[in-house]
């Protein structure tokens, strides 16, 4: 079972860097594949970033690329999202999502079964 829960969105400024976290309560976190959505206004929710279950793989959008980094700790049941260089274009709701499927390159959402409640992340310019 997994249950996650998405914290530290916030409104920053463009340029600015912010950092979210997902906390995973459930006993099987080390076991799947963790990724990041987000919503923009407006638009459909979209693949951010996903990260394997030993935290050896990544891969992210094209458009957060260089920007963004994700990474877990096991030990903690928590994945994270370091933003840096944000423009406005990054405002959207984020996502943190569990996949019990392998493998990093899949950006679908019907691969990932479990979903956090999102956190709101504004970028003014």
């Amino acid at each position: 079972q997994v249950h996650l829960v998405e914290s530290g969105g916030g409104l920053v400024q463009a340029g600015g860097s912010l950092g979210l976290s997902c906390a995973d309560s459930g006993r099987t976190f080390s076991s799947h594949v963790m990724g990041w959505f987000r919503r923009p206004p407006g638009k459909e929710r979209e693949f951010v970033a996903a990260i394997s279950w030993s935290g050896g793989y990544t891969y992210y959008a094209d458009s957060v690329k260089g920007r963004f980094t994700i990474s877990r700790d096991n030990a903690k049941n928590t994945v994270y999202l370091q933003m840096n260089s944000l423009k406005p274009e990054d405002t959207a709701v984020y996502y943190c999502a569990a996949s019990p499927s392998s493998g990093v390159t899949g950006t679908s959402e019907a691969r990932f079964d479990s979903w956090g409640q999102g956190t709101q992340v504004t970028v003014s310019s």
